[in-house]
């Protein structure tokens, strides 16, 4: 028996981030294990009840996580790094592969996890969610630990849900892993974890439980491939779906698929004996699912957008679904993937117009349109006749709004040139540059943020209540510039900056500021961990009225006699870490939000700032996980990036910022950017990405991180002298840079100030 109407998944970190509260008090020591447990078992119950109260008639459980879904499943196949091996408290245990050293202070009953380093962190496909990179080495032996998958389902099915298991898939696992050492690819290695989902299949059944979801986003990829340059998933997924799909002692299995179309790994499927597949209907096609050959088999189609925030168009839903329905077995209706990448309700925000709110749609809001879907598919579209007219006047208002369409911004992108993307070489720069900075060899700085302290966020919320004014509020702002300033010197870092304690988050900042966003009260969602952020709407046509960093930049330079750099967020990166408009290509709200930017930079300029940093750490993230859609996306993404930088003269620094993603695919990009200086992620990697760049004839100045800001664990100088070295050994010292890998934020005063110091008196051993 199958079933109709269900979610791949669901948001954890809680609607009021209850999760992170808990979870970081257990990181401190304020809170104990069973306090933290109890707060996660209230969430699982809490979403799952809502789903069941919705209408949903299958509930996705195991989709809670303290962290990372890719982590659980290490810790379910046995796959954490040997060296978390010896912290006895299993808790503390995945915390150190995800954190590090210091992953929660010492104490009764608890082990130090000094000295280890976390796993490598990079984005979740093509979205703003981080994932832990499991480490597969040669000496990995595999085993199975089941014990949180059968928890959480005995303890769902206990509380009258109709749970499903979700696991992710064997495929994706090995596929977003890494080689350790000298190991083979762990791909290679995917028979040795077969007999272990052909165990836990058999434990989920003597469980009772009557499906389980398996995860395979990776077979909308076209990775890896074979000599041919084919992709080898459809074969590898029809081979191991044979297998898991003959086993006799089994619930019945939904091999789940997202963030695109499968293509042939759909027809791979169909030939096996599983009972069901998930596909993504927003970012793949339903013929697809037509030619597949799927009428055996259960259906979940994914219709509803996961991963965006806009309300669904439901006469076009309900079109997909009925002229699906003759092609396949049985169908069930879904949202697109998750809604992880979503936030919880729209209930919580009171700052909207009604004409916005109209065309929203959060989670909760999103389960309400799959169910009405499948009554609608069920009973007939009159069943749900309120819900639909509802749903076309929305889109109605959200067609003929004015601000989704500027005159004058549309007459400024129809007169760009070829000129507006291009400054002068490179080499000619980089001469008129060394002479007008006057910065040593090596010199060191840092990425931009500082900690966001208890006080900053304290005057942030008292501003945000009227319990303070705007001119009291900058003057504490002030305040903490003053002090970060004075810190910087004292410490002897060459490029000072801000630290922007005025900023709650790298885009959230401009888009307040920008004509054409929206941003939320309390729309968050998970990036990585305990790390929460809001992603701004993009709804309409985007303009920058006034300048948004001059004043606090030229305050901090009053303060110094060093350079301070601007700090500004690239184009891309603003609209990969914001819900973007659907309605017009991305390639042309990219540009409409470098002009903004670009209008920023010239200002900066004439306020005499000579270093202007752009960062674009979401470079990568938006690339279309097919290969054959990549490169148009580069162009618009690297011709954005060049319009926000090329309205300054010669004599200004333009630098930006990269990290954690898998850089090798974006490399020439990164050259095309044609930035004076690159900041790039690279302590947890070694320096990789030196090899890279060097690879491509990369020729600009480069600051490879040598400090994981993502861990709470403080290099030494003589760890970040080696890295230097073996940065030298690729980039000559007139080309290199000294930095962290990633803004300070999430970090404490006392830890920036120990890793700085170090980074320092590293970059001045290695001068001398």
């Amino acid at each position: 028996m199958g079933f109709t109407t269900t979610v791949p998944g669901t948001a954890r970190i809680g609607a009021d981030r209850e999760l992170k509260r808990a979870v970081e008090g257990y990181w401190a020591g304020r809170v104990d294990a069973a306090e933290l447990e109890s707060v996660a078992a209230q969430l699982r119950r809490t979403g799952w009840q809502e789903l069941l109260t919705t209408g949903l008639d299958s509930v996705p459980v195991n989709t809670f996580s303290y962290y990372d879904q890719m982590l659980d499943t290490a810790v379910l196949l046995g796959a954490l790094p040997p060296r978390v091996s010896g912290i006895e408290n299993p808790l503390d245990r995945y915390f150190a592969a995800a954190r590090g050293a210091g992953s929660r202070a010492s104490g009764p009953g608890h082990n130090s996890a000094e000295g280890v380093t976390p796993l490598e962190m990079t984005k979740w496909f093509d979205t703003n969610y981080h994932y832990l990179v499991p480490e597969i080495g040669p000496d990995t032996v595999f085993s199975l630990d089941a014990s949180k998958v059968l928890s959480e389902f005995t303890e769902a099915v206990a509380q009258g849900i109709p749970a499903r298991p979700v696991v992710i898939g064997p495929i994706t696992f090995l596929g977003l892993s890494k080689a350790d050492a000298d190991g083979p690819e762990p791909l290679s290695r995917i028979d040795e974890l077969l007999p272990l989902y052909e165990q836990l299949l058999g434990e989920l059944s003597a469980a009772g439980a009557q499906w389980v979801q398996i995860d395979e986003p990776v077979l909308v990829t076209d990775v890896p491939t074979e000599r041919n340059g084919r992709s080898a998933l459809p074969e590898l997924a029809e081979r191991v779906y044979t297998r898991l799909g003959g086993l006799i002692d089994r619930p019945r299995i939904l091999v789940q698929t997202y963030f695109g179309d499968a293509g042939e790994s759909l027809a791979a499927l169909g030939r096996t004996g599983v009972e069901g597949v998930g596909v993504d209907l927003v970012y793949g096609t339903a013929e697809s699912v037509r030619s597949a050959e799927l009428n055996g088999k259960l259906v979940v189609a994914g219709v509803v957008d996961g991963r965006n925030i806009w309300r669904t168009d439901l006469d076009a839903a309900l079109a997909i679904l009925e002229d699906l329905r003759p092609a396949v077995g049985e169908l069930a209706v879904s949202t697109s993937c998750s809604t992880l990448h979503v936030p919880y309700t729209l209930a919580a925000e009171t700052g909207l117009d009604e004409n916005l709110r109209g065309w929203l749609a959060f989670a909760s809001e999103k389960f309400a349109e799959v169910a009405a879907l499948s009554r609608a598919l069920t009973n007939g579209r009159v069943s749900q006749a309120d819900v639909f007219e509802a749903a076309r006047d929305a889109l109605a208002t959200r067609a003929t709004d004015a601000r989704l369409s500027v005159d004058s911004v549309r007459e400024r992108l129809a007169a760009l040139g070829e000129s507006d993307r291009r400054r002068t070489a490179a080499a000619t720069r980089r001469e008129r540059q060394h002479e007008a900075l006057g910065l040593p060899e090596l010199p060191t700085t840092t990425i931009g943020s500082f900690p966001q302290t208890g006080d900053i966020r304290k005057a942030r919320q008292r501003l945000r209540l009227g319990e303070i004014d705007q001119t009291a509020y900058r003057e504490q702002m002030e305040a903490e510039i003053a002090a970060v300033i004075a810190l910087q010197d004292e410490i002897g870092l060459d490029v000072l900056v801000h630290g922007e304690p005025e900023r709650n988050d790298m885009v959230q900042y401009f888009a307040e500021q920008f004509d054409g966003f929206f941003a939320t009260q309390n729309g968050w969602v998970q990036s990585y961990g305990s790390r929460c952020v809001r992603p701004p709407i993009l709804y309409g046509d985007v303009t920058r009225p006034t300048p948004m960093t001059v004043g606090w930049i030229t305050h901090a330079q009053s303060l110094t006699g060093k350079i301070v750099k601007g700090m500004l967020t690239g184009p891309v990166t603003i609209l990969a870490w914001s819900f973007v408009r659907d309605d017009q290509p991305l390639a042309t709200t990219a540009d409409q939000v470098a002009l903004a930017i670009r209008d920023e930079t010239v200002d900066l300029e004439r306020a005499g700032v000579g270093i202007i940093q752009v960062d674009e750490p979401a470079l990568r993230e938006l690339l279309p996980l097919r290969s054959g859609d990549r490169q148009a996306y580069l162009d618009w993404a690297v011709g954005a990036f060049r319009l926000s930088t090329s309205g300054v003269a010669d004599e200004t620094q333009i630098h930006t910022h990269l990290c954690y993603s898998e850089f090798g695919d974006v490399i020439g990009a990164i050259a095309d950017l044609d930035a004076d200086v690159t900041s790039i992620e690279a302590a947890r990697s070694h320096m990789e990405v030196l090899d890279d760049l060097n690879a491509i004839g990369f020729s600009n100045e480069v600051g490879p991180g040598v400090y994981d800001i993502h861990s709470p664990r403080i290099p030494n100088a003589a760890e970040m002298t080696d890295l230097l070295r073996e940065a030298l050994s690729a980039v000559p010292a007139e080309r290199l840079w000294v930095n962290p890998d990633c803004g300070l934020k999430t970090r404490t005063t006392e830890q920036v100030t120990a890793a700085l110091t170090a980074m320092v008196d590293a970059a001045k051993a290695v001068r001398a």
